[in-house]
This record gives C-alpha cells, sequence and structure tokens, in this order.
C-alpha cells in the first residue's frame, strides 16, 4: 500500500500551488498501526492564505472563475468525474491504506465521488430562480447566487465520498472552496485536489489545509472572510463550530451522526431484510454516521429473527482493509479503546453478547480491530441505545405493537435514518410519518445511500441538507429583485 501514498508528503494546496508546512502530522494504517507518510499541519496563517486565496478566486482577483458561465462550470465538473474514474484503483488504493476499510468499499467510495461531480455537473445549469406573480406594474425575480467563499471540515470515515459530494455541490453553484480534511485520512483528498489542479480548475478556486481540529480546523470555522461552512462530526465538535461561526453569522450546515434504527415487524420479509440488517451495521466497521445501530424487532419473530442474525454475525471475519473482509479495523487506537470500554461498562449492566464476529486467520495483530458483536437484553435508556459508539456493534430491543415501536425509535435526541420492514403500506406511511428521522427506508436501508436524495438530520445530528439538488441550492442564496415598470 504504501507505494501509492502521495509524496512529497507535507504540502496545503492554496492558490493552486503545493506549499510546504512547517509542522507535520504523521500519517498511520489502521489495518497495522503503522506509519505510512506524513501530512502537513496548517496553521492559522495557512488557513488565513487559503481563505483569501479562494476570495481572491471568487472576485477573479486570481484566476478567471468569476467569469465561468454554468455551462463551463457544468463541463468541468463532468470531466473531473472522468478523471476520477481513471485514477480509480490508485485512488481506492489510497482509501483504502488510509482508512483500513475493505477494498471493495473503497472502490465503492472512490465510484461514488466520481459520481457526485457527474451530478453536480449535470446540475450546474439547471440552478434556476424564480418569477413571482406581484402587483400588475411589477416584474419580481429571484436570483440564485453563490456565497462566495465556503469553507467545508470533513471526517475521517468517508474522505473521498465526502470530498465529493460537497466540493462539487459547491462549485457547481459558483463558490470558491476552502476544505479541512480530518487528519487521521485524508491522502484520497490530497490526490483528488492535484487531480482538479491537473484537469485545469483556476488557482484559489480549491484550497485543502489538512491539519488538527484544533488548529487549521477551529481557524477555518472561526475566519471572518468565509460566507458559508459545512461541517460533517461530532456533535460536541459541532457545537464549537457553530459557535465560532455565528461571531461571523456565517449560515452553517451540520451533519452530526446518528443512532438510527430498524423497525421489523412480523410480517416483513426476513429473508430480503436480514441482509440490509447486517451490512447496516458493520459498512465500514460501523464508522457510518447512518449506520443501522438499533435493530427494533417485533416480538413474534424475535427468537427467529434473533437465531438467523447470531448465525450472520459469527460467520463474519475482519482483516486488513487489502484482504477486502467483512469488516476491518476502527481508525485508531483511541477510538478502539473507546468502544472497548463502553462495551465492558455494557457488559457490566448486565447487556448479553448474543453473537460476535471472528478475526480472519493471519489478520495483523497490530491493527485496531473490534468484530462485529449482537448484543440483546439491554436495558430501556441504556447509553448503547441511545449514544453513537461508532463501531461495528448492533443493539436489539423487543417491541410488542406499532406503538411500542414508534416510542422506541424516537428514544433518542438524534435523527438521521431510519429503516421500516413491514407489508402493510398503512404502517409504513404511518411511521415514516412519526420517526423523528431526516430519511426513512421503507422495505430497504440505504444507509444514506443515493448521490441525488437529500440527506441530514434533526435533532442532535444536526440541520441543513446535503445531496440532491437541495444539497447544491443550499450553496446558495436568494436574491430578490422587484422592477416597476411604471
Amino acid at each position: 500500500m504504501a507505494a501509492h501514498v502521495l509524496f512529497p508528503p507535507n504540502q496545503a494546496l492554496i492558490g493552486g500551488d503545493w506549499h510546504t508546512t512547517q509542522a507535520t502530522l504523521e500519517v498511520e494504517t489502521p489495518s497495522r498501526g503503522e506509519v505510512i507518510t506524513r501530512i502537513a499541519r496548517s496553521q492559522a496563517d495557512d488557513v488565513n492564505d487559503a481563505v483569501q486565496a479562494a476570495k481572491q478566486a471568487f472576485h477573479g482577483q486570481l484566476g478567471d472563475w468569476s467569469s465561468w458561465s454554468a455551462r463551463h462550470r457544468s463541463e468541468w465538473l463532468l470531466a473531473f468525474a472522468t478523471a476520477i474514474e481513471a485514477d480509480h484503483e490508485r485512488l481506492a488504493a489510497l482509501e483504502c491504506a488510509d482508512t483500513g476499510k475493505p477494498m471493495a468499499q473503497a472502490r465503492g467510495d472512490i465510484t461514488a465521488c466520481a459520481r457526485y461531480f457527474r451530478f453536480y455537473g449535470g446540475a450546474a445549469d439547471k440552478l434556476h430562480g424564480e418569477t413571482i406573480p406581484f402587483e400588475n406594474d411589477f416584474a419580481v425575480m429571484t436570483l440564485r447566487e453563490p456565497f462566495g467563499v465556503c469553507a467545508q471540515i470533513i471526517p475521517w470515515n468517508y474522505p473521498a465520498q465526502i470530498f465529493g459530494r460537497c466540493v462539487a455541490a459547491a462549485l457547481a453553484a459558483g463558490n470558491a472552496v476552502v476544505l479541512k480534511p480530518a487528519e487521521d485520512a485524508c491522502l484520497s483528498v490530497l490526490r483528488l485536489a492535484e487531480l482538479a489542479m491537473e484537469k485545469g480548475l483556476p488557482p484559489g478556486v480549491l484550497n485543502v489545509v489538512p491539519g488538527l481540529g484544533q488548529e487549521a480546523g477551529a481557524a477555518l470555522s472561526a475566519h471572518p472572510d468565509i460566507d458559508h461552512l459545512s461541517f460533517t462530526g461530532s456533535p460536541d465538535t459541532g457545537t464549537l463550530v457553530a459557535q465560532a461561526s455565528a461571531l461571523h453569522h456565517v449560515p452553517v450546515t451540520m451533519e452530526l451522526g446518528g443512532k438510527s434504527p430498524q423497525l421489523l415487524f412480523a410480517d416483513a420479509d426476513l429473508d430480503a431484510a436480514l441482509p440490509f440488517v447486517v451490512r447496516g451495521i458493520i459498512q465500514n466497521a460501523g464508522q457510518t454516521c447512518s449506520a443501522g445501530s438499533r435493530l427494533l424487532v417485533q416480538r413474534e419473530v424475535a427468537e427467529e429473527v434473533l437465531g438467523r442474525l447470531a448465525e450472520r454475525f459469527e460467520a463474519l471475519s475482519c482483516d486488513a482493509g487489502e484482504a477486502d473482509a467483512d469488516c476491518g479495523p476502527l481508525i485508531n487506537a483511541r477510538q478502539k479503546a473507546k468502544l472497548e470500554a463502553r462495551l465492558e461498562a455494557a457488559a457490566n449492566d448486565g447487556v448479553r453478547t448474543l453473537a460476535r464476529g471472528r478475526m480472519a486467520a493471519g489478520a495483523p495483530v497490530q491493527g485496531h480491530f473490534v468484530v462485529p458483536q449482537l448484543l440483546v437484553e439491554v436495558p430501556d435508556g441504556h447509553e448503547v441505545l441511545r449514544e453513537e459508539l461508532f463501531g461495528p456493534v448492533l443493539a436489539v430491543q423487543v417491541f410488542s405493537d406499532e406503538r411500542e415501536a414508534l416510542t422506541l425509535a424516537n428514544a433518542t435526541d438524534f435523527g438521521l435514518c431510519a429503516g421500516i420492514w413491514t407489508r402493510d403500506s398503512g404502517r409504513q406511511f404511518r411511521l415514516a410519518k412519526g420517526i423523528r428521522s431526516g430519511q426513512v427506508f421503507i422495505n430497504n436501508y440505504g444507509a444514506a445511500g443515493g448521490i441525488e436524495l437529500p440527506f441530514g438530520g434533526i435533532g442532535r445530528s444536526g440541520y441543513g441538507r446535503e445531496k440532491g439538488l437541495e444539497g447544491m441550492r443550499s450553496y446558495t442564496r436568494i436574491k430578490t429583485i422587484a422592477l416597476m415598470h411604471g
């Protein structure tokens, strides 16, 4: 894997050029706990330079971005999607080494990244305003205009995918971007930025400043010259980011995680449902904001469901990302220790592990692995039902009827995704309307899949929407023009 690592490693992209920072950070592969390269540790001065470069690019002082028509932006985005597809295997290898996720999932993430640029490339010249009926001697219209400098702080679990959903939407709307990737995984992002320069994106339109959240991230979210901010991460960090940006009245989109339920009724097609239930929690080792981490199963089928799930969990294997097993490692030793402590506390509280996966023969012992686990006999209100564990751990509750199922589904402060498994069409819509969630999947669980589908949450899961046409519109503000013509 190390042969695929980007060199020179300690650079930030600012104003179209790669700048070497004084300090660097080690990059460790989660599969083996080995340092594979170093990245830039950007400081406040680097962030300021990047913001000023984006500001100059947006206003046409550094390049010609402000003069690009929607059609021109569309053509570039589509060409960039093709470039990503051509570099697919290199990008996937970087993603696999950097995050530890199985190679098949890494390939899927790069495919999704290219799809974002293709989708928003097709949408860039279709960002329309409206005409509004008003008084007879007025002509009134609205324009959708770009904000200007968009700051984006993205996480380590899906760096390439979230680069696609944020950067493509912002550029399609005509903004310039300063992006702070996570220090734990950003090699694919750096390669994507390099590709963007190779494909002729004007200087300063995209700037990438790797570094620590408390340094580069804090400097970016508090910068007075950003016009919009998008953040994906934990609720606690999201609060700090929102507070900092509020000092300059900067609008913010927040995606802050979830504790998403899947509701399985007795009339559901279990053969169809159970593979989704398992995939919904083991994808990316459960390190997915939209993971289906809670299963609510109706009492009449609980024994059968748990028996069949136990068999599936016991067949799951963990290994290094390149081995392409069912499950890879957690991102770092800190996350592993945190999850193991929570599982130990749950066991002390009487929570029982019904089944668990296994380590594959020959899997690296230095990796940050936690095998998939199926938890039962979980007391109502317990932490494993309320808090995002960010690991391959599925907690099961049993319910009697629809009313109890809805109460249990909403017994969390998060509200990102939910799945409903039932053949009863009336029940499908009653529950879909009653569940506090930004996305509801009926007889499927998309794990927020679908480039075209608006994505975001309520409560501790955040606010605002990304993906789909709503995601592009969120990178614009509306101007109303009222012409009195007499």
